[in-house]
């Protein structure tokens, strides 16, 4: 169990140490669950209250928050509790499950494709003809990667994963359980006999920047024809769908249960809601924020929110749901 003193942690935050614990601190928890050898965090003012009664003995605060001290309990005071907290996780972080070989036995590899130096591959992967792993590439159990795919250094994709063939995946970047990387996509049109329907063949690949993070149970098809693209940095929750020839830019965040449809556009830091879905080929512009469980039909400007269904101004869906709540009074 890793263990550290308050004098240890503030170190590790740079923030304004006040008051002090003697208590060896071995973990972090909710400040309404936290026991004494525990430090907890408080990233907004509604939560001071809870600190009155926490056992916890320590807590690491805000600078904008005001809290009272109590005995034998340590505050920190930083400029963003939940970034200081965030770099407090990874000290805790347990080790990730071990290799007891770096390539198992029962993992099959085409004798074709390249491993870099380092890399770890588990019980029954699949590493397909002519596909290039960099170094440090982990790939625990029960993992595919088809044909002539490229992934970069220090990526780790955990069980269950698959990546199609051709597809392009930077460095640094996290797939977790059960991600699909380029499916076929979902195309099709009313048969000539109007009696069916006809497949549209996806031909296209899936090209991943650096320091991407992708949630479990998520998709990422292919193009139709050239790429769908996601760009670097972007992080998306579990159980996303990004459809065909989609582009992403820089910093884009989804959160879970949101999808894309083909040939959106989103350009960089757009935030896209839990349980929200765009339209085919729109495009959302840089910055711009679509509130949870919106229906965006149309293109978004830098910058904007957009909430409800359909998606508009935020500002002017909230005057509607004012005046609404009003007649429904009257």
């Amino acid at each position: 169990m890793k263990s550290f003193t308050i004098q240890e942690i503030n170190a590790l935050l740079k923030g304004d140490l006040i008051g002090t614990t003697n208590q060896i601190i071995s973990g972090l928890e909710q400040l309404e669950n936290a026991n004494f050898n525990q430090i907890s965090f408080i990233g907004n003012s509604r939560y001071v209250p809870l600190w009155q009664t926490s056992n916890a003995c320590a807590v690491i605060v805000s600078n904008n928050i005001k809290i009272e001290s109590k005995e034998n309990c340590a505050i920190i005071k930083v400029k963003n509790a939940d970034l200081a907290m965030a770099k407090l996780l990874e000290i805790y972080s347990p080790e990730p499950p071990q290799f007891e070989v770096e390539i198992h036995p029962t993992a099959v590899i085409d004798e074709t494709a390249t491993i870099g130096a380092g890399c770890k591959i588990g019980a029954n992967c699949y590493v397909g003809k002519n596909v290039v792993l960099g170094e440090g590439v982990i790939l625990y159990p029960n993992v595919t990667i088809f044909d002539e795919t490229i992934i970069g250094n220090n990526t780790t994709i955990w069980s269950g994963t698959v990546i199609r063939e051709r597809c392009e995946i930077g460095n640094n970047c996290i797939f977790h359980t059960n991600v699909s990387i380029g499916a076929d996509g979902f195309g099709y049109r009313p048969s000539e006999d109007g009696r069916g329907l006809t497949k549209i063949p996806h031909i296209g690949n899936v090209i991943i920047g650096n320091s991407v993070e992708i949630g479990a149970n998520s998709s990422v098809d292919r193009a139709k024809f050239s790429s769908t693209i996601i760009g670097d940095g972007c992080k998306i929750d579990n159980l996303v769908q990004i459809a065909h020839n989609c582009v992403l830019g820089r910093s884009c965040i989804m959160a879970g249960s949101s999808g894309l449809a083909g040939s959106v556009t989103l350009g960089d830091g757009v935030v896209i809601g839990g349980a929200s879905s765009i339209k085919d080929h729109v495009t959302i512009h840089s910055g711009a924020v679509v509130g949870g469980g919106s229906g965006v039909m149309g293109d978004v400007a830098p910058g904007k929110t957009v909430v409800g269904y359909p998606a508009t101004d935020a500002r002017d869906m909230f005057r509607q749901w004012v005046a609404l709540k009003k007649l429904a009074k009257s």
